[in-house]
């Protein structure tokens, strides 16, 4: 494939992703969205963020590649994820007791 070849396919890539993502926000700017449809976009933010974390934590291997330190720091933050349901006191709670398990063992 060409340098030019590369860059047109690349270009058109950007400009076709681009429509397809702020078309729906474009086509929405001026209305308000129902409210089983907000409450349920609340949702999204902590599904991707579980969804990330238990990616990374398993990895394409299975559970051999997780530490302690790793699964220790899911348990904290999913104990706090049900006791503050805050995302971000989940997060600082377990990147916290990651941070100090690395750095203890």
């Amino acid at each position: 494939m060409s340098t030019t070849a590369a860059l047109i396919a690349l270009a058109c890539g950007a400009i076709g992703t681009y429509f397809a993502r702020s078309g729906l926000i474009l086509l929405l700017a001026d209305r308000a969205l129902p409210a089983s449809f907000e409450r349920a976009l609340q949702n999204v933010g902590p599904a991707v963020l579980a969804a990330l974390t238990i990616n990374l934590a398993v990895g394409s291997d299975g559970l051999g590649g997780v530490e302690l330190a790793e699964v220790a720091a899911l348990v904290v933050a999913g104990a706090v994820a049900i006791w503050r349901k805050n995302l971000m006191w989940t997060f600082v709670a377990g990147m916290a007791t990651l941070w100090i398990l690395s750095a203890v063992t």
